[in-house]
């Protein structure tokens, strides 16, 4: 009787040991590039308490900053009223010297002032402040700000200003300080009528 036994053959193991190892190699093939072999080693990012840490140092520092930049513009607007201070200490000066010989010779006065005036108007001028007072000029909305008007004449065109009654300052930027306070001349046709009381006055006057 013949025996069904086989026997394994040498080649058949090494098949196997083959087929095992493919089996291995696809299912590292498998796994997606650059995963790491541990999920729990992955980086959870900052926690709670860094997050509240780098808040608390950035709020800080704004608050320097800010401390920082109010300390500047404080020490600047100083300089400048000391700087605009002594400017006009000379003016002061000089009013009090006219003053004080205004006893002796009251006719005197009236050059210290105008010598003091003068000296203001330069000490403006040194801060940067330009004096609008110019009459003759083309009457600007801007700068000027009209208190009434007269009739143009041969000098005195229509919409320029006739007669300053208080000079206006501007800043060296432009920025008005104060409009000066004119009249302007008009054409006659332009001119306002005058009111009823006016005309009755004017009457009275000529009657």
């Amino acid at each position: 009787m013949t025996s069904a036994k086989h026997h394994a053959h040498p080649h058949d193991a090494d098949a196997a040991g083959a087929l095992g190892q493919n089996g291995v190699q696809a299912d590292a093939d498998t796994a997606p590039a650059g995963a790491p072999a541990d999920p729990c080693a992955k980086d959870a990012g900052p926690t709670v308490t860094q997050v509240e840490d780098r808040w608390r140092r950035a709020v800080a520092e704004l608050d320097n900053l800010r401390k920082r930049f109010e300390r500047q513009l404080a020490e600047q607007a100083r300089a400048e009223r000391v700087r605009t201070a002594a400017a006009f200490l000379p003016v002061l000066d000089n009013l009090e010297l006219a003053l004080r010989h205004a006893d002796a010779d009251p006719a005197a006065i009236v050059t210290g002032v105008r010598a003091v005036h003068s000296q203001a108007i330069d000490a403006l001028n040194g801060l940067g402040f330009q004096r609008i007072d110019t009459a003759g000029v083309r009457f600007d909305p801007a700068r000027h700000e009209a208190a009434g008007s007269v009739p143009a004449a041969d000098g005195v065109p229509a919409g320029t200003v006739a007669d300053v009654h208080r000079a206006g300052y501007a800043a060296a930027d432009g920025t008005l300080v104060r409009p000066a306070i004119v009249t302007v001349a008009q054409a006659p046709e332009l001119q306002q009528p005058p009111a009823a009381g006016e005309r009755h006055e004017r009457t009275e006057q000529h009657s």
